[in-house]
């Protein structure tokens, strides 16, 4: 239904990363979502009136919560399409986020408002009329809501929307819920024995798992998470294809929303060559950074000796060096300065994330190893941190 509803209302429907596209696809589910989940609500509690159960009458305000939840994640993707203005130079992407994380949120206290509501029921049990009617509900309750995980998740991994794959966790945690509570059914059915609170309270546990993950998954963003690697790698194959790059450092993804993704860099290249041929060439590369891979791209130019063979055998003598202290450390920026009574070897060394020491530790370490290699040698080293 969501693929024929595009088709039929959403211009350019296969241009994910446009923003107009994207909107039209977080309006279109999340109206979809609303009209399935205040279905179900209707259906499920008049399931749960008939029979007498609590888990669900409890499952069905999951869907009414859920119901909010899709208005939350449409009105988030309504906020985050809208333009940058002077105070939000960057846009409103995060807005996106932050619907997804208000949703997170909602999953964790119905599970919480669950949990209580389950726990009085087992410590004072009521009868459950088990019957046919209601447990066709639940089943056709199943299916939507199977069907409604699916079409979030294909749609949110499109499009790469965090609320979307919460709204996808979400639906899919409430089709395993409402099978557990039609579990319980049978079981009161077939063999009388009444486990609607416990099934109930792990209908709560569930979907206090499902809201953690789902928070989880839309405050990473939010904190600033690593960038994907594949995006990584697009941008460090685009940019070492062109011949006057010699080598690449300090690549930074700054994360504005989905669709607005900046990405900065240092390129190294010939110190030698001509200054307005080689900034004619980075021009080059930024655009096709940005037609490419959908971002905006600032690249900064950093000359190096390429034909000095003393300071090419050093770099590579001293990039050996600092591996030891850990194989991930890398180093750029590399220069020799001579005097009269020692020679300063300058550059920077890549710490990567989670190396158990400090930076001035690193350093000192850095200087001892060049200065025992080479005793007229002092290291002068910035450490940097790796962002990738």
């Amino acid at each position: 239904m969501i693929s024929l509803l595009s088709r039929l209302f959403i211009k350019n429907y296969k241009d994910y990363e446009n923003a107009q596209v994207r909107r039209a696809y977080g309006t279109l589910c999340g109206s979809v979502g609303i009209c399935l989940n205040i279905l179900l609500f209707i259906g499920k509690y008049f399931a749960g009136t008939l029979s007498g159960s609590i888990a669900i009458v409890a499952d069905s305000f999951n869907n009414l919560s859920d119901a909010g939840s899709s208005l939350i994640t449409l009105l988030g993707f309504r906020l985050a399409g809208k333009k940058p203005d002077p105070d939000h130079p960057y846009g409103h992407g995060r807005i996106e986020y932050i619907s997804g994380l208000i949703v997170a949120f909602l999953i964790l206290l119905m599970g919480f408002e669950l949990a209580k509501s389950s726990i009085a029921k087992i410590l004072s049990p009521e009868p459950m009329q088990a019957g046919w009617l209601p447990a066709a509900i639940l089943v056709a309750s199943i299916c939507v809501k199977v069907y409604m995980f699916l079409y979030n998740r294909a749609v949110g991994k499109k499009i790469g929307s965090a609320a979307m794959a919460a709204t996808a966790t979400d639906s899919l945690s409430d089709s395993i819920a409402t099978t557990v509570v039609l579990l319980s059914m049978g079981v009161a059915h077939f063999f009388h024995i009444n486990i609607d609170g416990f099934a109930g309270l792990a209908v709560a546990l569930f979907i206090l798992y499902a809201g953690y993950g789902a928070a989880k998954d839309t405050l990473a963003p939010l904190l600033g998470q690593a960038p994907d690697p594949e995006l990584v790698k697009r941008v460090t194959d685009i940019v070492m294809a062109h011949p006057e790059v010699i080598g690449i450092h300090d690549l930074v993804v700054h994360d504005y929303g989905p669709g607005r993704k900046m990405v900065t860099l240092h390129t190294e290249v010939d110190g030698k060559g001509d200054f307005f041929t080689l900034h004619d060439a980075i021009d080059n590369i930024e655009r096709e950074l940005t037609a490419e891979c959908g971002c905006h791209a600032t690249i900064h130019m950093d000359p190096i000796e390429s034909d000095n063979e003393t300071v090419l055998e050093m770099r590579e003598k001293v990039a050996e060096l600092v591996r030891r202290i850990d194989p991930a450390i890398t180093i750029h920026d590399f220069r020799l300065v001579p005097g009269k009574t020692h020679t300063n070897v300058i550059f920077d060394a890549v710490v990567p994330a989670g190396l158990p020491m400090t930076e001035e530790a690193v350093a000192e370490r850095i200087r001892l190893l060049v200065a025992d290699a080479y005793p007229n040698y002092y290291a002068v080293v910035d450490i940097d941190q790796a962002y990738i």
